[in-house]
């Protein structure tokens, strides 16, 4: 097919529209959304007119999350589920309740995820024995950082292709509108980071996670992506200290400071909005660690 210059200049509102997805009519999940990026996507969704969105956190403070977006909008968009985000459970039953009061879910971003740094051997000095870093918490972070992002995501396919399916349709096609989106929270980490084992591994397994999810679920009209931010301004970068973010971090991000959790959000209500994006987005400040 050849682009003429007056398909490239006729009709510029209809082009948007079809390389778009508009946010105002849809309904948004978002885990760990009671602060960082989760909170930041959040308050991103209502400042484009999203119809409502689902805060789950296991932080009651969540709700002070939703109370400041629902004054936002000046209207009650944002709706609070504390629990844990691991447990298969919960995750249905907050399904259930957003398509009861809302209609069906078909925006995702299960940004819940922690961290448990540390070498993955380590000599006691004491005793010349090595201390290897504990199978429970590679476990545990495997559960909250990559087994839960992919199930609460694959949670919203599966309902969208019984809907689908209620309503007569089969295969997705191109003239319909994009039916749902996904978005996975990576790292610069998946590249690989000294302390975290268990962290890394489980950004890097959300990528392969989010193109095989892509694969499968274009089928229904989900798209999935990752998108791996840069060290932002969160508490849990902040824990790591002042010091450690001045001496390892800044000097090795090129724009010498962290990101902000809007930027974050912008980046991925991009990523939502514009069809063609799909795969990867790095959002890292220009950060390369030094070896």
């Amino acid at each position: 097919m050849t682009l003429t210059l007056g398909a490239i200049y006729a009709a510029p509102q209809q082009r948007r529209e079809e390389g778009s997805v508009n946010i105002k009519d849809k309904v948004a999940i978002i885990t760990g959304a009671g602060g960082g990026i989760g909170q930041a996507v959040a308050a991103e969704l209502c400042s484009r007119g999203i119809k409502a969105t689902i805060l789950v956190d296991n932080n009651p403070g969540v709700n002070e999350v939703a109370d400041k977006i629902n004054r936002m909008a000046d209207r009650r968009i944002a709706s609070v589920f504390v629990g844990d985000t691991t447990d298969p459970e919960f995750r249905k039953s907050v399904y259930d309740e957003a398509q009861t009061r809302y209609g069906l879910v078909s925006i995702c971003v299960p940004a819940a995820g922690i961290t448990r740094d540390s070498l993955a051997v380590k000599l006691d000095r004491t005793t010349g024995k090595s201390v290897i870093y504990p199978v429970e918490q590679f476990r545990l972070v495997v559960e909250v950082n990559l087994i839960a992002p992919v199930y609460w995501a694959v949670e919203m396919v599966g309902r969208i292709a019984e809907d689908r399916r209620r309503r007569g349709l089969g295969r997705w096609e191109p003239d319909e509108p994009i039916q749902g989106t996904a978005i996975f929270i990576g790292s610069v980490s998946s590249l690989g980071n000294r302390g975290q084992i268990a962290y890394a591994a489980t950004k890097k397994g959300l990528e392969a996670a989010a193109k095989t999810l892509m694969i499968e679920s274009m089928y229904h009209g989900v798209r999935c992506a990752v998108i791996h931010p840069g060290f932002t301004d969160t508490q849990m970068v902040r824990s790591l200290g002042d010091e450690y973010i001045k001496t390892k971090i800044l000097p090795a991000t090129q724009l010498r400071r962290l990101i902000k959790p809007e930027e974050i959000a912008h980046a991925i209500c991009f990523m939502i909005s514009n069809a063609a994006v799909s795969g990867e987005l790095w959002a890292d400040a220009g950060w390369h660690p030094c070896s």
